[in-house]
């Protein structure tokens, strides 16, 4: 009986990709153009395309190695998928793909333009964690600030995508990973910071 096809998102490797189904990258899997932009339709189309392709129902009557290699195939179709579609891990996909580096950032990696509004955040936090409700409006108005640096980021991201479709600059692929780790540290602000303020929604449910 064939494996069953992991459900986790993972990776496939390159050497994965082309040994056993022929190509190089989920773009290729996909059968679309290997870009930063990408058109969700287009991209939706193929995804459902080849997911009837290898929709199980298929490979009832096929030889075991051939039912294997279709989930083996419809997993990797599925990574791909959700990868794709989104644009920061397609992001980090294609810097994976090119060779950067994009794993977890450390903590203590503060954005240089940030260290002044991070100390002030964390002094907040202490003091709302000990008790002192005084800190909540700094909190709230800390929350709205980076928030807002959030989407100031993702419109640098675009403007940053379009530059790389253009030249397929490694300095642009560069420029986009250090904006990516500058969105990462941003987004774990705004998740503590929400965290403190709403407290009862992060507590653990209690079991019956």
């Amino acid at each position: 009986m064939p494996r069953r096809a992991v459900a986790a998102e993972h990776r496939f490797p390159r050497d994965t990709l082309r040994g056993v189904f022929g190509v190089t990258d989920y773009y290729q899997l996909l059968g679309i153009s290997r870009s930063l932009n990408v058109s969700l339709d287009e991209l939706q189309k193929r995804y459902y395309e080849l997911s009837r392709q290898l929709h199980p129902d298929r490979f009832m009557q096929k030889p075991e190695a051939e039912q294997q290699r279709a989930l083996d195939m419809s997993s990797a179709l599925n990574d791909a998928y959700r990868t794709l579609k989104d644009p920061v891990k397609r992001a980090q996909y294609l810097l994976s793909q090119e060779g950067f580096d994009v794993g977890e950032q450390r903590s203590k990696d503060v954005p240089s333009e940030l260290l002044e509004e991070v100390f002030e955040l964390n002094m907040a936090l202490e003091e709302m964690r000990s008790g002192d409700d005084s800190a909540r409006p700094q909190l709230e108005a800390a929350e709205k600030n980076f928030t807002n640096m959030l989407a100031d980021v993702d419109q640098q991201l675009e403007s940053l995508f379009e530059k790389y479709d253009q030249f397929e600059s490694r300095a642009v692929l560069t420029e986009i990973r250090g904006v990516l780790n500058r969105r990462k540290y941003i987004l774990n602000l705004v998740a503590e910071v929400h965290k403190t303020l709403s407290p009862a929604t992060h507590a653990p449910q209690p079991t019956a």
